[in-house]
């Protein structure tokens, strides 16, 4: 069992910046690929970004490109999430996600994180 652990949210107004960061116990951290998504109220759970093992591979939803980066520390077994102008609509709980197989933007990863709540006000 992968334990994920995100932290880094919080309250932040408009164009603000923030550093979300996931990290587990899990040593063998470089054999997953990772993702982060969000939920915001009322809405699906949505695809935001995904890093591949080595890290050297990435993909991002089309709301966030140009803005978010997906990154990874295998050696600190930590991935991050930088976040950059951040807009209102980027509100929601975001999660991280681990799968030892690549899924991108599919939600069918196996392991998932408790989230950590992301509030942009305008």
């Amino acid at each position: 069992q992968v334990q994920l652990v995100e932290s880094g949210g919080g309250l932040v107004q408009a164009g603000d910046s923030l550093r979300l960061s996931c990290a587990t116990s899990e040593r063998t951290f470089s054999r997953y690929a990772m993702g982060w998504f969000r939920q915001a109220p009322g809405k699906e759970r949505e695809f935001v970004a995904a890093i591949t093992r080595s890290g050297a591979g990435t993909s991002y939803a089309d709301s966030v490109k140009g803005r978010f980066t997906i990154s990874r520390d295998n050696a600190k077994i930590t991935v991050y999430l930088q976040m950059n102008s951040l807009k209102p609509e980027d509100t929601a709980v975001y999660y991280c996600a681990a799968d030892e197989g690549w899924r991108g933007t599919d939600a069918g990863y196996r392991y998932w994180g408790q989230g950590t709540q992301v509030t942009v006000s305008s």
